[in-house]
């Protein structure tokens, strides 16, 4: 299986494989996927003390904070998956 990475934010790296969805912080059920991350040990934040703008869901329960756009993120999975399929890798 091929690893593949995106960049969420200061040098932070998440595995696209495990990403599930990526959602804006801002309704209630998302605020309760947070605190049930961080009760069961399964939140990471990568803000560094910035605002949260989107939170990324995992196939392992985890909930990974992020202070970059939701969209921003999402463009970024979306254009290494399309380098990817044309050969056209590029270091980003």
């Amino acid at each position: 299986m091929d690893i593949k990475l995106i960049n969420i934010g200061f040098g932070n790296i998440v595995s696209a494989n495990r990403v599930i969805a990526i959602v804006s912080p801002e309704s209630a059920p998302i605020k309760r996927i947070i605190n049930d991350a961080r009760e069961r040990g399964q939140l990471i934040d990568a803000t560094y003390g910035r605002r949260t703008r989107a939170v990324i869901v995992t196939d392992s329960g985890h909930a990974i904070l992020s202070a970059i756009q939701p969209e921003t993120v999402a463009n970024r999975f979306v254009s290494h998956k399309e380098l990817q399929e044309t050969g056209n890798v590029k270091a980003s």
